[in-house]
């Protein structure tokens, strides 16, 4: 256990390892072949932006998991025990609506890519490839936050 008393999240940290593996690996060889060559892979900078944009979603998740999130408490700190409270369940309900909106979005996003069959521009694959990683990532957050609320009430 961490010092704060929460669960690291393992899965998360591993797969944020994994990720940041490919980065280095990716950018590292585009940079060889761009020195010995001068000419660099197409693919590389599109398969960059999609694993960045997984990596910050992993790292959100692993924020919630964790309780690590960005928080703002000069103003809610200064509130008693009950006004901490309810921000703190103002703060839940926002993100999971957040969240929960941007899962749903993802999906129509991911579907219209899906449905009018668009290609990525360097290396033609199905766009909804690198799209549907959005709605998952964002779904799997709601979970982490429903599942601190039962943390929670388990604790009171």
């Amino acid at each position: 256990m961490e010092p704060s008393g929460k669960q690291p999240a393992r899965i998360e940290r591993a797969l944020a390892a994994l990720v940041m593996a490919a980065l280095t690996l990716i950018t590292g060889a585009n940079v060889v072949m761009r020195y010995c060559t001068n000419i660099s892979f197409a693919m590389t900078e599109e398969v960059s932006v999609f694993l960045l944009m997984v990596l910050t979603l992993v790292g959100a998740v692993s924020a919630f998991a964790e309780g690590r999130h960005v928080r703002i408490t000069l103003f809610v700190n200064a509130l008693p025990a009950g006004g901490r409270k309810a921000c703190d369940v103002l703060a839940w309900l926002c993100n999971t609506a957040m969240f929960g909106l941007l899962a749903w979005l993802g999906v129509m996003a991911a579907w219209d890519d899906f449905s009018y069959e668009v290609t990525s521009p360097a290396l033609g694959v199905p766009q909804w490839w690198y799209s549907c990683w959005l709605p998952f990532f964002a779904a799997v957050i709601v979970l982490r936050l429903v599942l601190t609320l039962f943390k929670r009430g388990e604790r009171s």
